[in-house]
């Protein structure tokens, strides 16, 4: 089977492998794609192949997709008709690794690997590989060693062609970066002129420097630093670099959920106005108290800034493509910019 041959449903099928979609929400391909040989053949090289797959999910995540696949080829094949051995036999070894090992599957720290494809472009597929450490967020205040909905919506904005031009060629600055997710796709997909990435955790900065480094990057392209808002910037690295090598645009993604950080926030985009006054921000998040978004619309406006939701509704997972996300509750992208006196 050819690169020409492949029914898009695998391919959608193997995007939401990669980026460790719950197997119960994969778009599992059709029974009779799962009974063609070659099809098998293609799922073992695309999907469990180290050779061919540089970035694996961890053996846990493979195992229980593994487990599924081979049900669904079963139900699927004739009689005289077997399972692939390449899959059979992949999955004994996993089960024989995982018996032996004994690793918890939350003590791992997967591979999440998201497919970016560029509105327009011709170009193939792309990709953006962020090592999560999600065991790390659960019972803890730090959100960050995961990419969540926003980022992912705000991402797909970005891939567009609207949102392409907002970002090439510019010098951008992130807050709350978390995983990096949105640093290392301006970096490495959307042509940024330089990316400063930045997240009030020290944790999440060394974690956010491994990704940049995963992804082939260096300082050069984009920089990872600790940032807390609220922090006079006066006489500090931003003021610096404000003057040196100036921000056109400042992305965030799911910043605005703690009330008592939204306060801080603002402050920290009042004086990078007071620096750039001509700054674009771009912030995103999902709308998960309405209350919460509304106070940090609040404090916008009495700040002076102008806010603008940009009309770019997500798509059910049914529609979508790539960077596959949950849009159950709203998710909104706003352009926060300096309201002129």
């Amino acid at each position: 089977m050819t690169d020409s041959d492949i029914d898009q449903r695998l391919v959608i099928f193997r995007r939401q492998y990669l980026q460790l979609f719950e197997p119960d929400f994969l778009a599992w391909p059709p029974l009779k794609l799962l009974k063609i040989a070659d099809v098998q053949t293609w799922l073992y090289k695309n999907l469990f192949d180290a050779s061919r797959v540089p970035h694996l999910p961890p053996p846990s995540y493979q195992a229980r997709v593994l487990k599924l696949l081979i049900v669904r080829i079963e139900k699927a094949i004739e009689e005289q008709d077997v399972v692939a051995d390449a899959l059979t036999s992949y999955l004994g070894s996993l089960m024989t690794d995982e018996k032996t090992s004994g690793l918890e599957s939350n003590q791992q720290k997967p591979y999440v690997t998201f497919t970016c494809i560029k509105d327009g472009s011709g170009e193939p597929e792309s990709t953006v590989t962020i090592l999560e450490r999600r065991h790390l967020v659960s019972g803890s205040k730090t959100t960050g060693f995961r990419t969540w909905e926003g980022a992912l919506h705000l991402a797909t904005y970005l891939l567009s062609a609207a949102g392409q031009d907002l970002i090439r060629g510019k010098k951008v600055l992130e807050l709350g970066a978390g995983t990096g997710f949105l640093a290392i796709l301006c970096g490495k997909q959307l042509a940024a002129k330089h990316v400063t990435t930045t997240d009030g955790d020290e944790g999440v900065v060394e974690a956010l420097k491994e990704n940049v480094a995963l992804n082939g990057l260096d300082e050069k392209k984009v920089e990872a630093t600790k940032l807390w808002w609220g922090d006079d910037l006066k006489g500090t690295w931003v003021e610096c670099e404000c003057e040196t090598e100036p921000y056109d645009v400042v992305v965030g993604a799911d910043i605005t959920y703690e009330p008592e950080a939204i306060k801080s926030l603002v402050s920290t985009l009042r004086q990078l106005f007071d620096l750039r006054p001509n700054l674009l921000v771009i912030i995103a998040g999902v709308i998960r108290n309405a209350q919460t978004y509304e106070v940090f619309r609040q404090e916008c406006l009495t700040s002076r800034f102008s806010l603008q939701e940009v009309n770019f509704p997500a798509k059910s997972i049914r529609e979508q493509t790539s960077l596959f996300y949950a849009a159950a509750m709203p998710v909104k992208i706003l352009r926060v910019t300096r309201a002129s006196s």
